[in-house]
């Protein structure tokens, strides 16, 4: 369901996740049950909580459940990068470690055969590196290489005479273990995206994401949104992708396993093989814990829990700044890809995420975002410059959950307005609009967005 009026009109109230909605607005406010869960549900939820939040350890040890850890990994546990279930963040300075920081590798197209290939599998792994940089390992085990960050800056001048500094992040890489990496190399940075919600978004129908698709923008109003299909390792097709930075997975299960495998070195019935290339004869002969090494119902745990983080409440909805802020929303065209509303379809089985309205503000398309913020590593039906509109409920508590406001994939903004300057190609309009209006009204817009 969209709005169908200006939707200011439609005076939404304070719970941006319906029902599953709560009230908190500290340090644990993205780590909340869904408040219509039952009893239960929370006994499971807090189960999953467990396996999420605590980390895991080298095979063999007596913690059969949670043992297997590596042998190549960027964290021991979902937690360090997903940040009191929040966002992600680059490195601080001085830190000696990325640890919510991933890089995504992959070698670039060079032939029909090879897009071919990426539209059916999402990617051309590195045949040293696979198609993620880890840097860390257990004893015996070369990490894979050491991750870098310096910046480029440049700066941007609003209407009113205020400048802006933003800062795009330049990765380097030092101790490549497993060989060179040769030009034929895509890198992409990515920070850990917040977590509420996801059963929500899970909850809505192929056919509400599809609708809003405009592949060709036949409407004329520069925006085309596209669904990515991707892989779907159970049902072994091609299916619309909706989470991740290029939408390119398409259930919260799979999302999950796939973390464990990439992020964490744990297999699963649906990734069973270890996170090791051929080349990397120590990490395929380390000891493993168990096959696979998280049970299906440790996965279900986990995966239940991540569907039924609670969305915080909105705030200060009665303040006539965040009334006007609102308006410049619409006004700016954001709510062309940052959709505002929708209704869940009936779920016999997911009673707390049945039939909800929500205001998520994204559409789960993918967008180009013009050359700017290009990575330039396709995946699946995913250009090198389309990104999915990331959600933007429980934005303006980003700070006060996880210590920092670092926003995009890259978390190269530092704030909303950062972001907003950074967009580009199908947003550069609302950009530019932004840059254009007055400081009252651009400060309205962030008192807005600061009360999602």
């Amino acid at each position: 369901m969209l709005c169908l009026l200006p939707c200011w009109l439609y005076a939404f109230g304070e719970k941006s996740g319906g029902n599953t909605s709560v009230s908190k607005t500290d340090n644990d406010a993205f780590s909340l049950a869904a408040a219509n869960l039952s009893f239960e549900g929370r006994l499971d939820f807090n189960v999953g909580n467990s396996f999420f939040r605590n980390p895991w350890v080298i095979a063999p040890a007596t913690t059969t459940a949670r043992d297997g850890l590596g042998p190549l990994f960027n964290t021991n546990g979902c937690q360090n990068c997903h940040i009191r279930d929040g966002r992600g963040h680059l490195p601080a300075t001085g830190d000696d470690n990325a640890v919510s920081l991933l890089v995504r590798l992959s070698l670039k197209p060079q032939s029909p055969e090879d897009w071919q290939r990426i539209r059916q599998h999402g990617v051309i792994p590195h045949p040293e590196y696979g198609d993620q940089l880890q840097d860390f390992a257990i004893p015996g085990v070369e990490s894979e290489a050491q991750l870098h960050i310096d910046y480029e800056y440049h700066e941007v001048t609003l209407s009113g005479g205020q400048v802006v500094r933003l800062r795009k992040p330049i990765l380097s890489l030092s101790q490549l273990a497993y060989g060179p990496l040769d030009q034929q190399v895509a890198f992409s940075m990515r920070i850990a995206p917040p977590m509420i919600g996801l059963g929500l978004l899970e909850a809505l129908s192929d056919g509400q994401i599809k609708a809003l698709a405009d592949p060709e923008d036949a409407d004329g109003d520069g925006i085309s949104g596209r669904w990515n299909p991707v892989w779907d390792v159970t049902q072994q097709q091609l299916v619309l992708g909706r989470f991740g930075w290029k939408a390119e997975q398409p259930t919260l299960r799979q999302q999950n396993a796939a973390a464990f495998n990439g992020d964490i070195g744990i297999t699963s019935s649906l990734f069973p093989a270890e996170n090791c290339t051929s080349v990397q004869t120590a990490c395929r002969q380390a000891p493993a814990g168990g096959v696979p090494e998280v049970s299906d119902k440790i996965l279900n745990l986990v995966t239940f829990y991540t569907s039924h983080l609670a969305v915080p409440k909105r705030r200060n909805t009665d303040d006539p700044q965040v009334k006007a802020g609102e308006a410049v929303f619409m006004d700016a065209g954001c709510a062309g890809c940052h959709r505002v509303q929708y209704v869940t379809p009936a779920l016999a089985d997911r009673a707390p995420l049945s039939e909800q309205t929500i205001h998520p503000y994204t559409d789960l398309l993918l967008h180009d975002m013009g050359p700017e913020l290009a990575d330039d590593r396709p995946v699946f039906s995913a250009s090198g410059s389309e990104w999915r509109t990331p959600p933007l409920w429980g934005i303006g508590l980003t700070g006060v959950v996880s210590g920092f406001e670092h926003y995009l994939h890259d978390g190269r903004a530092q704030s909303l307005l950062e972001a907003i300057l950074w967009h580009g190609g199908e947003g550069k309009p609302s950009r530019d609009y932004v840059v254009q209006t007055s400081p009252a009204k651009r400060d309205a817009l962030l008192a807005f967005l600061n009360s999602l």
